[in-house]
């Protein structure tokens, strides 16, 4: 915790607005100074026809894999501020997978009872498709049917420079283990990411918080996609930021941030990774 004789660091928190919250109002308890700027902007399809046929048909599969909180509240329609939808899920036996405490959060809101879940354990090292994956595995066997629920990216994405994207997409990854063990796997878009309308002045403050000493911390490859293709000519020599995996902070490093600490996805975590900069 910083002293109260200490100016705060400031922490910019680059979350899409639905999931910054939890973060800016945890970091400030700890102590910092907090600034949201969502990298990634979350919006709903366009053409929904594929996403209500897939709500429809939703107990045909053995197990839906949600790939983030948001995919849980636009494939069930949850609005902000989240209240629980009506939908008995117990009534159906099916399984609910989820990467992170986010997700798992999201899915009780849904209708999903704690026994129908699986998510990495909150001890865990990791919250990805790795870690799910040794959980999930031995329930996998031929004609074992899995919908995979994500996002899709929106076409006013901008071309990032070489070299700010991670190439490995670990949802990608799952469902090439769920396919190798048989399962039938498919997907459905439930929402878009696409990038954010930023103003001068968010422009100006991302600018003046790349020299500053600020912390960046970045949940996402595409978070640090799109900063490098909406400020191309940006010097991060000076930047620190805390990636909250290590495809995030391959990421990072590629983008030329002068300083990345890695950190579990949680407040404790990215907390510690913060103050152990210095």
């Amino acid at each position: 915790m910083l002293s109260k004789l200490e100016a705060p660091r400031r922490v910019v928190v680059t979350r899409p607005e639905a999931d910054a919250r939890s973060w800016l109002d945890g970091l400030a308890q700890a102590g910092f100074d907090t600034l949201a700027l969502p990298l990634v902007d979350i919006l709903p399809l366009a053409d929904q026809h594929a996403l209500e046929q897939a709500r429809a048909h939703r107990a045909s599969y053995h197990a839906l894999m949600f790939v983030s909180g948001n995919a849980v509240r636009h494939f069930h329609e949850i609005k902000l501020p989240e209240v629980p939808v009506n939908i008995d899920y117990s009534a159906i036996n099916i399984r609910a997978y989820a990467t992170g405490p986010g997700t798992e959060t999201a899915l009780r809101l849904a209708g999903f009872a704690a026994d129908q879940i699986d998510a990495p354990a909150p001890a865990s090292a990791q919250f990805d498709s790795e870690a799910l994956w040794a959980l999930v595995q031995p329930q996998i066997h031929p004609g074992f049917k899995v919908l995979i629920v994500r996002g899709t990216a929106a076409s006013n994405r901008l071309s990032a420079p070489a070299g700010a994207n991670a190439k490995p997409d670990g949802r990608d990854w799952l469902a090439q283990q769920l396919r190798g063990q048989g399962a039938q796997v498919d997907t459905v878009a439930a929402y878009q990411r696409a990038m954010p309308r930023f103003t001068a002045a968010q422009k100006a403050a991302t600018q003046r918080h790349a020299q500053d000493g600020s912390v960046w911390l970045f949940s996402s490859s595409e978070a640090l996609a799109n900063l490098a293709a909406w400020l191309p000519a940006q010097d991060w020599s000076k930047a620190r930021a805390v990636a909250t995996h290590a495809r995030i902070a391959v990421a990072a490093r590629s983008l030329g941030f002068g300083v990345v600490c890695e950190s579990r996805p949680t407040l404790p975590g990215v907390v510690a990774s913060i103050e152990s900069m210095g």
